[in-house]
């Protein structure tokens, strides 16, 4: 297995200040999981991976509306937001995540 690239080892270059239409952002929907993860929770760390704030803050509530569950839970009992909580720079998405009523399970 090839190792991890950083920073100039990278091949595709970091994109900032990219406009993500409402089609691109509603896309993560569709996602399907590997097997034994949740649906919902792959969607959502897909999203949170993959967006920066502006644009997950447009996703949550596609993800809601669609009828998917923002406290899933994995196998262990942590829902999503426990997960976003471990990281450094995680307050704008732990706050969007909030907004939409996400708890923490501890």
């Amino acid at each position: 297995m090839e190792d991890k690239k950083r920073g100039a080892e990278r091949t595709q270059p970091a994109t900032r200040d990219e406009f993500w239409t409402d089609e691109r952002i509603q896309s993560f929907l569709g996602m399907l999981p590997p097997e034994g993860v949740p649906a919902d929770y792959h969607v959502l760390l897909k999203a949170y991976r993959g967006m920066l704030p502006d644009a997950f803050e447009r996703f949550v509530p596609f993800f809601v509306e669609a009828g998917r569950d923002i406290n899933v839970k994995l196998g262990d009992g942590s829902t999503f937001l426990d997960h976003v909580a471990r990281h450094r720079k995680s307050v704008p998405y732990m706050e969007i995540l909030e907004a939409a009523g996400a708890v923490r399970s501890r």
